[in-house]
Parts: C-alpha cells; sequence; structure tokens
C-alpha cells in the first residue's frame, strides 16, 4: 500500500483537464519515469510554476472536475511518479478518478462548502494533511490549527488502495 497524505498544493481552478496534468505530447513515453518532470507543465494558473511548486507535496486539493478530459492513464501515473498520491476535490471525472484507485491511489470528494473553507483557511500555506484509512478521516495541520475533516470510500474503492492498485488487487483476489 502506498503512503498517504503529506504537504498539500493548492490548486484553486475547477476542470483542470488531462492534457494539463500531462501533456498528449508525452504519452508515447514507456515509462512512469519519463513523466515525471512534465506533471502539470501545461497548467495556466496564476501564480503557480510547476518547476517551484510540486517539489514536496503529495496531496492535490483542487476544484470540481479534476482529471476532465481524456481518458489517459497517464494522467494518474504523472502524479504517482511524482509521489503524489491524493487528489481532493469536489468531483472529479469519473474515468480518472477510477484510474487512480485502479493505480492504488485516492480520490476524495469533499463537498464544495468544505473544499471552499479549505481554500480560504489554507491556500497560500502548506498545510500537512493526514489520511487515516482505516477511519476515513483527514487531518489538516497548518501553524496552530488543526481540523479534522471525514471522507467516503466504498469499499471497493478501499480494497483496491489497500492492496496497492487493480494489478495487485487481482493478483491477490483471483
Amino acid at each position: 500500500m502506498k503512503q498517504f497524505g503529506g504537504k498539500a498544493l493548492f490548486l484553486d481552478r475547477a476542470n483542470i483537464n488531462t492534457d494539463e496534468i500531462i501533456p498528449a505530447k508525452y504519452l508515447t513515453e514507456i515509462t512512469k519515469q519519463a513523466l515525471q518532470p512534465h506533471l502539470l507543465e501545461d497548467l495556466k494558473l496564476q501564480g503557480f510554476d510547476p518547476l517551484r511548486d510540486i517539489a514536496g507535496k503529495r496531496v492535490i486539493v483542487a476544484r470540481e472536475n479534476f482529471g476532465c478530459g481524456s481518458s489517459r492513464e497517464h494522467a494518474a501515473w504523472a502524479l504517482e511518479i511524482n509521489d503524489i498520491t491524493t487528489v481532493i476535490a469536489p468531483s472529479f471525472a469519473r474515468i480518472f478518478r477510477q484510474n487512480m484507485f485502479n493505480c492504488g491511489m485516492l480520490a476524495i470528494e469533499l463537498s464544495a462548502p468544505v473544499v471552499d473553507r479549505l481554500f480560504a483557511r489554507y491556500a497560500g500555506t502548506t498545510p500537512t494533511i493526514a489520511i487515516d484509512l482505516p477511519s476515513t478521516i483527514l487531518t489538516v495541520t497548518a501553524g496552530g490549527n488543526v481540523e479534522t475533516i471525514p471522507f467516503k470510500l466504498a469499499p471497493f474503492e478501499r480494497a483496491l488502495v489497500t492492496a496497492g492498485g487493480w494489478v495487485e488487487y487481482a493478483d491477490a483476489t483471483y
């Protein structure tokens, strides 16, 4: 099972698509490692510099419909190879969300008001988000502030994440 939680990167935009997560010109690469330096390089967001802002982050907090666009699994792989194992948003594109779980990663849906509150309180800082998978609770810590937030995880999603992804789940189950 992967390690979850860590320093958070806030991307204050809805509809971040898979071509912004990993540009299509890199889809011919044959290793995940080759995708690593190109994560979010085409994302246009005021004040965001992928070379400066991604390093050391393990969680992304974004607005709704994260991972929309084409159904490339490379988008989840590019996050994974950069050690980002969790994305938190109000909603995800269906195929991207499933690709995250298939790779043993977390796509956590929180309500828009909760995500709004996270942006209001923590954007511009670098909070740490701890993830208690058995209890399905996030703990956000920044400065002296500590906030706990429950999240939902379907039994099959939990099984995929606990196994390390779809391939590992299938190997252990079938």
